[in-house]
């Protein structure tokens, strides 16, 4: 029988025989055989195995699941996820950070695998050519997203379409988002295109420099507990706008609209592009909206194109807002 010595943290087993070394490294997939055990280094929490580049570590999990642990520290690197369910999970919460690096041009996490979440991490300083670099970006799939930061890039996240997956954000923050510098039209802190559902709880939205805070294609929207804070935004625009409508709800909200404004003229707009979804019996309710102090202007809390009815209740308004315009 072959000597077997105790296995060091994150190391398999060292045998002392040759042979059976031999057919060992055979029978290891090639992405772990760039697994590195040194400190600092991205770890897959099912296996053990560590990587150097966050990007062999999402390949080492392929079309399976898993969780890769980020480490604390600044990351300039990004990874594209092809296939399987990984989970991104900062290993201390808030305090690990992916700074100004994007894959394909378009964001630090690429996501068009099965599912995704990303836990305690913070994006920042993600800029593209075409002006639509991203913290993420999701191309298919289902996203959760807690407790993380996007900040000083051009958006937060941007998805693509894809009308049976599922996206929730919660207890997140979106800081100094949005541009409309480029020639395709504006970026926003979130802009999710044709989705089954989106919904975002608990989340701060604030310091907007472009776009809409929060711009979603989505069928069904739980928007719900969160806080719109425009008061240092720059040139910004709508606070929530489902520009193809929506079901669901927008409750329990606090906004507050600043004075730097491409656009004053509504808080929420609901089917402002087109109708692709229904919004008959959109709640919009319970919901706390104001200008900032000392700036005098007439605006709308909300705004419908849709045509469709739409239920509005216990919205508390400020001075200068009237709750409802048909456009």
């Amino acid at each position: 029988m072959a000597n077997l010595r105790p296995a060091l943290p994150g190391r398999p087993p060292l045998i002392a025989t040759a042979t059976l070394a031999a057919l060992a490294v055979l029978a290891i997939p090639a992405a772990a055989l760039l697994a590195q055990p040194a400190a600092g280094a991205f770890a897959i929490r099912e296996t053990g195995l560590r990587y150097t580049s966050l990007q062999q570590a999402v390949e080492a999990i392929g079309a399976g699941s898993g969780t890769i642990v980020v480490p604390t520290g600044i990351h300039r690197q990004c990874a594209v996820q092809q296939a399987g369910t990984v989970r991104f999970e900062a290993a201390e919460p808030g305090h690990a950070i992916f700074d100004g690096v994007a894959c394909e041009g378009k964001a630090a996490l690429v996501l068009r695998g099965r599912s995704a979440e990303v836990d305690g991490l913070i994006f920042q300083n993600i800029a593209v050519p075409d002006f639509n670099g991203a913290g993420i970006r999701l191309e298919r799939g289902d996203l959760t997203v807690r407790q993380s930061w996007f900040r000083a890039s051009q958006q937060g996240i941007l998805s693509a379409t894809d009308a049976t997956g599922r996206i929730l954000i919660d207890k997140s923050t979106f800081t100094r988002l949005g541009t409309c510098e480029g020639p395709g039209g504006c970026a926003h802190s979130v802009y999710i295109g044709d989705y089954g559902s989106l919904t975002v709880t608990r989340s701060r939205f604030e310091q907007g420099s472009g776009g809409h805070y929060l711009k979603s294609r989505a069928a069904r929207v739980d928007i719900r507990g969160n806080s719109f804070d425009d008061s240092a935004g720059t040139r910004t625009n709508y606070m929530i706008d489902l520009p193809a409508g929506a079901v669901g709800q927008i409750a329990g909200n606090w906004f507050v609209q600043g004075a730097s404004k491409e656009n004053y003229s509504a808080f929420v707009a609901v089917g402002a592009e087109d109708r692709l979804h229904s919004s008959a019996g959109l709640a919009i309710r319970g919901n706390n909206a104001r200008i900032v102090p000392g700036i005098r202007r007439q605006t709308v809390f909300v705004a419908d194109w849709s045509g469709e009815a739409l239920r509005l209740s216990d919205n508390s308004l400020g001075t200068g807002l009237t709750a409802f315009e048909r456009r």
